[in-house]
């Protein structure tokens, strides 16, 4: 009986739950402004898994990290040069800046708010970070960047019963975005159904731990928080 007691072990480690992955919204935030290299840097330190980035256009082609369409009063982002930008706002970071403090260390969940399929993926393949990057996107951005890099984990938005299915038949995504609007548990269910990765927002007055363990005991693998050191140590 000791035996076999023994040599059940391994199997029973092997079925261990895996941790939920920690996703620091906008990178740590709370420390440093949002979308820069400092809070990038501050939630690596946290250890965190994922840091979630916003990436846009500049009217000259560059990419950098920006959540609003508006540079404050300066204007439209994607109707000012990278210098313009940096000249009223030098805090603002390159996406290559970005992906270069990411590399080898952390994934990147990011958010692609507006630039061409085929920019992002020459960046992600010039720091060697499509393995450890999850793109959320509109469905017809990620149908386009599913085509280019295959290997790239594309992560649509659940929205409903009838949604989710059509992206998990076309896309065929590895994991797939929650929000506290669809995070319902039919729809949960299709995605568990699936064997995809849940990855749910859990931001505002969802970030609690009651709220972090509802998400984990109805399916989610990862969370979005504003909140990572703290949900690290909740984990």
């Amino acid at each position: 009986m000791i035996r076999r007691s023994f040599l059940a072990l391994p199997f029973l480690a092997a079925a261990a739950p895996r941790p939920i992955a920690v996703i620091a919204h906008r990178a740590a935030h709370a420390r440093h402004r949002e979308n820069t290299i400092p809070a990038i840097m501050a939630a690596m330190e946290m250890g965190v898994d994922y840091v979630e980035l916003d990436v846009r256009t500049t009217k000259d082609g560059a990419l950098v990290l920006h959540h609003n369409a508006a540079l404050e009063s300066k204007g439209v982002v994607r109707d000012l040069t990278l210098a313009e930008i940096r000249g009223h706002d030098a805090r603002v970071p390159l996406f290559d800046e970005a992906l270069a403090a990411l590399r080898g260390k952390c994934g990147l969940y990011l958010d692609w708010k507006a630039a061409s399929a085929a920019a992002l993926v020459e960046a992600l393949h010039r720091h060697d970070m499509v393995a450890r990057t999850v793109v959320y996107g509109s469905f017809a951005g990620l149908s386009e960047l599913r085509r280019m890099e295959p290997k790239l984990r594309v992560m649509p938005e659940a929205v409903s019963v009838e949604v989710l299915k059509r992206s998990l038949s076309e896309l065929q995504p590895r994991v797939v975005a929650f929000d506290r609007n669809d995070f319902k548990d039919d729809i949960i269910q299709v995605a568990r159904d699936a064997k995809v990765d849940i990855f749910v927002d859990r931001l505002g007055t969802d970030d609690n731990p009651a709220a972090w363990r509802d998400a984990i005991a109805r399916g989610a693998t990862g969370i979005q928080t504003d909140k990572p050191a703290e949900l690290l140590a909740f984990r």
